[in-house]
């Protein structure tokens, strides 16, 4: 059953579409943009019921994310980004969660998750400083989860390494213009942000080993799956949902302008048997990618509803199909492109902006596929993953 926002994103989605190449010329999501996708609920999903949202099954997300990928790839990436955030805030101390949501249950919070800052402890929480790129939807955040490393009191990593995420407001950090100069999803505005000594209490950090595994959730007594599931496999989820969307997306336009298009020769494409064929066979492999992302996540809901623990061995396949979901969309996608004509490469055409978002989004570490297919093989084999493997598994 499809769910209710995904209703709402079909409704607005020509507008969405015809929002995508303003988007792409901002730099950043146009406030038209951000108004629908705030109107359909997309960020709510995995937010808890009892701070307005959804507390959705991800398949449902990734539903939603794939929706708006389809209409804008741009729009859809932050979409996958910030409306993972929701699930994360739900694992931490309450507090926050009255503090980013009681005034407005569609505040929206930024990320990046990389360990580019240090966190020194003082009386009360940590001192912060450093500098994060992409931090996607940037301009229309009001808080930012960041990485950081659990400092020695003088600014440099303590060892053993420890790595936090922490949660500031938007009057902690500086959004950096000009930082986002890019040849795909431009609309994404992954801005840079920088941290200059900010305060930040205990209780908006939380360490990432406790989302890894999902401990912070049985820490705080949450008893809905959702929240119990692991960090390294929801994140990616958003992500690639999006990418798959964006293949969608291209695929569609594809069939559309293939429909009366005349070659050199002077033969209608619609009568070409090679052309039909790549569109037929990318069209099974973007179709493939949506059902594995999909049904990885919902077999571990599943798994975490019937009370049977997430493994390693799990969480590494999922990793793995998650990856290989979003290159074989991708590699559908070059195919079609490849046979859509000279026309696909006019800037006016929607065709060539899909590609070159898919390209982009298909570069982030998440969809890099040496660790995640190393790490398969190892915990099939009963192994032990390095530590530095298992923390983006």
């Amino acid at each position: 059953m499809t769910h209710e926002v995904v209703g709402r994103i079909e409704e607005s989605g020509p507008e969405l579409a015809a929002l995508a190449d303003e988007n792409e010329s901002l730099g950043k999501l146009s406030d038209r943009t951000v108004e629908l996708l705030r109107s359909a609920g997309v960020i709510r999903l995995l937010q808890p019921k009892e701070f307005g949202g959804f507390s959705a099954h991800p398949r449902d997300f990734a539903e939603a994310v794939m929706a708006v990928a389809r209409h804008d790839g741009a729009a859809g990436w932050v979409c996958g980004v910030v409306g993972v955030h929701p699930w994360e805030l739900a694992q931490m101390d309450p507090r926050l969660a009255h503090e980013v949501w009681d005034e407005d249950p569609d505040t929206w919070i930024a990320s990046p998750y990389m360990p580019n800052g240090i966190a020194d402890p003082v009386d009360g929480g940590f001192v912060l400083s450093g500098r994060w790129p992409f931090s996607s939807g940037s301009d229309h955040c009001s808080w930012d989860f960041l990485g950081a490393l659990v400092g020695d009191g003088k600014g440099r990593p303590a060892g053993p390494i420890q790595v936090m995420h922490v949660v500031l407001p938007r009057s902690d950090y500086e959004i950096i213009d000009g930082t986002w100069d890019v040849v795909g999803l431009s609309g994404t505005g992954s801005k840079d942000v920088v941290v200059d000594k900010a305060f930040v209490p205990e209780y908006r950090t939380i360490r990432q080993e406790q989302v890894q595994a999902g401990a912070a959730a049985e820490e705080l007594g949450l008893t809905d799956s959702l929240y119990k599931l692991p960090f390294a496999s929801m994140f990616p989820l958003g992500i690639t949902a999006a990418v798959i969307g964006i293949c969608e997306g291209a695929l569609a336009h594809h069939l559309s302008q293939q429909k009366d298009r005349v070659a050199v020769t002077g033969i209608q494409v619609r009568d070409d048997p090679y052309v039909l064929y790549a569109a037929g066979e990318a069209a099974a492999e973007i179709a493939a990618s949506r059902v594995q992302l999909i049904d990885g996540i919902s077999r571990m809901y599943d798994q975490i509803e019937a009370g049977r623990p997430v493994t390693i061995e799990d969480r590494a396949t999922v990793r793995r199909n998650q990856v290989r979901c979003a290159w074989r969309a991708v590699s559908a996608l070059d195919e079609i492109f490849a046979r859509s004509g000279g026309n696909a490469i006019r800037k006016g055409n929607p065709i060539q902006r899909y590609w070159r978002d898919a390209h982009v989004g298909l570069s982030h570490m998440i969809h890099v596929p040496g660790t995640a297919y190393h790490a398969y093989p190892l915990s099939q084999m009963g192994l032990d993953l390095p530590e530095s493997m298992r923390a983006v598994i």
